[in-house]
């Protein structure tokens, strides 16, 4: 009996070599539905990148319009007159208003293109 066991084969190699194709496919398959979801997330991690220029601009508008403002307080010439100081401050928040009206409308703008990228990859 224990002479029939070691006339056996060894099943190891030739299994593998048997089942590589098989693997291979499910290897392919399982990659491509992997797949979109990794380009989905790239999609929205460049959403939120865009997201995150547009915030950066407007605080780079916010920091100019605030040192634009502390040069019309440090200004001696614009303290004897308040109308100029009136006039400083008011193009001040009107630069902050316009730079706050353009990231409204560019953040509008990207909840329709991460769709319009989530759709591509679908």
């Amino acid at each position: 009996m224990t002479t029939a066991m070691h006339d056996v084969a060894p099943v190891g190699e030739p299994v593998f070599e048997v089942t590589q194709p098989v693997v291979e496919w499910w290897m392919q398959h399982w990659m491509d539905a992997a797949t979109p979801m990794a380009r989905m997330q790239l999609a929205w991690m460049e959403t939120v990148g865009e997201a995150i220029q547009h915030e950066a601009e407007f605080l780079t508008a916010c920091a100019m319009s605030s040192e634009r403002m502390a040069k019309c307080f440090m200004d001696q010439e614009m303290h004897k007159d308040p109308a100029t100081l009136g006039e400083c401050y008011h193009n001040m928040v009107k630069q902050v208003t316009d730079a706050h009206l353009t990231r409204m409308g560019k953040v509008t703008e990207l909840s329709n293109e991460f769709r319009e990228r989530v759709w591509e990859e679908l």
